[in-house]
């Protein structure tokens, strides 16, 4: 789940709980509105915490390395 699918949850939670004022037997607006805040701000924590959790997996940092050879002009390559 991506931000914007998360703010869309969080808008269409609020909209529910908050506007609608209409009512559907067997169904409660007001509470299918706060499960739907309550999965849009875990997405959204989760988008948003999620680089940061995926780059410290890594644990190798970039190495630059000049590399140079006598017939050619010295270029920079990348590991």
């Amino acid at each position: 789940m991506g931000i914007g699918t998360s703010l869309f949850l969080i808008a269409a939670g609020a909209i529910l709980k908050y506007a609608v004022t209409a009512s559907v037997s067997g169904i409660e607006l007001a509470t299918v509105g706060t499960i739907l805040m309550v999965i849009g701000i875990l997405g959204l924590v989760i988008a948003l915490l999620y680089p940061v959790i995926a780059n410290r997996g890594s644990g190798e940092a970039v190495q630059r390395e000049r590399v140079s050879h006598p017939d050619e002009a010295p270029t920079r390559r990348y590991r």
